[in-house]
């Protein structure tokens, strides 16, 4: 069992923190979840650290949501998260994550700001070239450092789906980035009997979160769930332009 409280209190905080954004939000605010173990361990070990625990939530999440995503959307963004995230892969060591965390924490700023100014804007339909450019984006993203929530809601926010309809699309989508990531981690080294055995400490704080999550999708009207969403995607740009080489 892990004993430093500093790791535990930060790590604690962020299994709350993305199991509320995963079921009440779609996982916009999941992205401050590896910043914030990193303040206690190094980012590739609170990103191996993380995995496993996202792997539970998105399981408890295909049971909840279950029949309720846009499998028309998923059959667009599915191929080209797996590219990005092959080419998180392939990068993986030689890419600068302060560098990758500006151009998502730039864009989840800009785009967060976007949504609050905006008074009304009309439904974009789903397109071809623009869903696999944003799920490539998510899925090396997400393989960096778990951040591809803000690059794929730029595609599926503007549709102005239902909201349960729309995490629940965010949450199949996940389940299958965070499956495909396994073996390339494992690959890496990075799902050592350690960071496993910390994963599974960890677990128990896994069903308050996502419980919480649940109630807040259930009960916040659709403006006060837009005006979150805006506001989760500028304190999460924030976070991460504050871990780049400009800060």
């Amino acid at each position: 069992m892990p004993s430093d409280p500093f790791f535990l209190s930060t790590a604690i905080l962020a299994i709350l923190l993305i199991g509320i954004s995963k079921a009440g939000f779609g996982g916009t605010m999941g992205s401050l979840a590896v910043p914030l173990v990193s303040l206690s361990v190094g980012a590739p070990r609170a990103a191996a650290i993380l995995l496993p625990i996202l792997l539970v939530m998105d399981a408890a999440g295909l049971l909840v949501f279950r029949g309720k995503a846009d499998f028309a959307n998923l059959r667009i963004m599915f191929p080209g998260a797996l590219i990005g995230i092959a080419l998180g892969a392939t990068f993986f060591h030689w890419v600068d994550a302060r560098w990758i965390k500006a151009i998502v924490g730039a864009e989840a700023f800009l785009f967060g700001v976007n949504i609050l100014l905006q008074t009304h804007a009309n439904p974009r339909p789903p397109g071809i070239a623009r869903g696999l450019f944003w799920s490539c984006v998510s899925g090396f993203t997400s393989f960096i450092s778990h951040a591809g929530g803000p690059p794929i809601l730029q595609y599926l926010l503007p549709q102005g789906m239902e909201r349960t309809r729309m995490v629940a699309t965010m949450t199949f989508f996940f389940s299958v980035v965070n499956f495909a990531k396994l073996l390339p981690y494992a690959m890496l080294g990075l799902l050592n009997a350690s960071n496993l055995l910390t994963s599974a400490c960890l677990l128990p704080v896994v069903p308050a979160g996502y419980l919480i999550g649940l109630k807040l999708l259930k009960t916040l009207p659709r403006a006060l769930f837009d005006k979150i969403i805006a506001v989760s995607m500028i304190l999460t740009g924030i976070k991460l332009l504050s871990e780049t080489p400009f800060f």
